[in-house]
């Protein structure tokens, strides 16, 4: 579909479709092109994706929508070759070509970079040398940037940072980096160390207090970090490891798959990214009443491809 879309006029008319019909009605803030194609292994498709939102993007201009929608595209942390230490940040040869005019279409319409980042990836492959709470956002020594000494409490604004860094070294410091996608399995394989329902609630609430204080990354302290979890259900058909189907806060059938005891947090905060609803949400499960509070997501229309890691 991203060949089709290429086309302004094909382009043009799937945003007349999809998107004019229900905005502002709904609360629509970004189109994801694809998903993940910059580590996919398909380079045509590659090749397809910056003219794809070169003309998404005309298109919003045209029915007058830019102002209110910004185009980019979520990637995969392995876009980077280097992520650590943060100010070693740089992105793998392999787009070099690509990436040039990734950067320079977000720079134009000053669109965000898009990250798809999961300690809990890191923690799993290495967790005798990955510290839980670092990954955690738990209390923690942390780490220290050896060329910038900035101080990390946390993996995910060290990756955030990785990222930044590394479009610095291509001349584009200005681009805003949001999360598109993070979280923790709640289950896992015997392999899957980690992946449990305590260490996912600790992740998801941890997360959240953050969010809730507006913070930044230690790189840009002043410019709170958007961030968006995934997911709101599980995926119990998904092929692939018991973690992968194990994401979500809830149950297909809308039951919780673990507490992420949120009672506490003040929904003051209209800002975040990932607010609490002032009213409870009531589930029933058996002859128990399970009250919890909701999760208010903006909506994020995710494009063409479906999620694959």
């Amino acid at each position: 579909m991203l060949s089709t879309l290429m086309d302004p006029q094909q382009a043009l008319q799937w945003v007349g479709t999809h998107i004019r019909p229900y905005f502002p009605a709904t609360k629509i803030t970004g189109i994801a092109v694809g998903n993940e194609i910059l580590t996919g292994d398909d380079a045509t498709l590659m090749t397809y994706l910056v003219p794809a939102m070169v003309s998404i993007n005309a298109a919003l201009v045209k029915l007058g929508l830019d102002q209110y929608i910004h185009v980019s595209t979520p990637n995969s942390l392995a876009v980077l070759e280097v992520s650590y230490p943060p100010s070693e940040g740089s992105f793998r040869s392999e787009i070099s070509e690509i990436m040039p005019q990734f950067l320079q279409f977000l720079a134009t319409t000053k669109a965000p970079f898009w990250i798809n980042a999961y300690p809990y990836f890191a923690y799993k492959d290495d967790p005798n040398s990955v510290s839980l709470d670092y990954v955690l956002f738990n209390p923690n020594s942390g780490m220290i940037d050896p060329s910038t000494k900035l101080h990390y409490d946390n993996m995910l604004y060290a990756q955030v940072d990785a990222v930044i860094f590394a479009m610095a070294k291509m001349g584009y410091e200005g681009i805003e980096v949001m999360v598109s996608e993070t979280g923790w399995p709640s289950k896992g394989d015997p392999d899957e160390t980690g992946a449990t329902a305590e260490n996912a609630a600790i992740y998801n609430r941890n997360l959240l207090r953050r969010q809730l204080e507006n913070e930044g990354t230690p790189l840009r302290p002043n410019k709170r970090l958007e961030i968006y979890v995934f997911a709101l259900f599980n995926e119990d058909m998904k092929p692939g490891p018991t973690s992968e189907r194990n994401y979500g806060l809830l149950q297909p059938d809308g039951t919780m798959a673990y507490n992420v005891g949120l009672s506490p947090l003040s929904s003051s905060s209209g800002s975040a990214s990932i607010s609490l609803t002032s009213n409870a949400t009531q589930v029933q499960r058996g002859h128990q009443s399970l009250l919890f509070p909701a999760f208010l997501y903006l909506l994020l229309f995710q494009v063409f491809m479906r999620r694959q890691r």
